[in-house]
């Protein structure tokens, strides 16, 4: 993981490092109705966005942006948070890799990254957004997508609600996100001790505010445990290591 903040002035396409060009502005749309969208953006493996019948849209609402595992969808990931979102009234974003997994995970940062800027900002062009809760989240691979491209753009996205990662790659690194990490200790795939204890020691290092949670299960997110990181990214201050 990289050792300093991100440098605008630094020779490295800033793109191909995972920065965003999402800014935070005024909608200019009408809001979508409540329920599940499809936002129409891209020919195949299209973004959903969930609207909770809860949703004023001219108050800042908190959005989740969630990324599916490797081989999966928006459709596989959704219930991982879509009842939280149901009940406390954010936005949920689930985009789609373009291949069956995240590009990063095949070769970097590429066409997934200009597909999550054009998602994220046809939400922002029909919802005002929350720029204090504006988190990523996800599972495997989505984990793994969550933890590097959030710690690349931690002067936007406030918070990470990370599972089962298996890697984390940073070419640069900026602001300072909350991170709630968990990983089970059963799990066979992808094992606790050479990716969530790793990167839990990696981040402590590094100065970020973690919430660190081992549960005993395998390769799969914990309702439960997916409840706490929900309660995490609503409560105010800092959290510590879970148990």
């Amino acid at each position: 993981m990289a050792s300093s903040a991100f440098d605008p002035t630094l020779a490295l396409d800033p793109h191909l490092a995972g920065r965003l060009d999402f800014r935070h502005r005024l909608p200019t749309q009408p809001p979508l109705p409540p329920g599940r969208h499809e936002l129409g953006l891209f020919p195949e493996r299209d973004a959903t966005l969930v609207v909770p019948p809860a949703i004023d849209p001219r108050r800042p609402t908190p959005l989740v942006t969630l990324f599916h595992g490797g081989g999966g969808s928006a459709q596989k990931i959704l219930p991982m948070l879509e009842g939280h979102a149901q009940a406390r009234g954010f936005l949920l974003l689930a985009p789609q890799s373009l291949f069956p997994t995240w590009d990063l995970v095949i070769a970097g940062n590429g066409p997934d990254r200009e597909r999550l800027d054009t998602a994220l900002a046809a939400v922002a062009d029909r919802f005002l957004l929350d720029p204090a809760r504006f988190a990523f989240a996800g599972h495997s691979d989505g984990g793994s997508y969550t933890l590097s491209l959030g710690l690349a753009n931690g002067d936007r996205v406030t918070h990470m609600i990370v599972s089962s990662a298996g890697f984390l790659t940073v070419q640069v690194q900026a602001g300072a996100p909350r991170i709630f990490l968990s990983h089970g200790t059963r799990d066979e795939q992808i094992p606790i001790d050479r990716s969530g204890r790793r990167h839990a020691r990696l981040l402590r290092e590094a100065g970020y505010d973690l919430t660190y949670v081992e549960y005993d299960g395998p390769h799969a997110y914990n309702p439960d445990v997916i409840a706490r990181a929900v309660d995490f990214l609503f409560a105010e201050g800092r959290r510590g290591d879970g148990d």
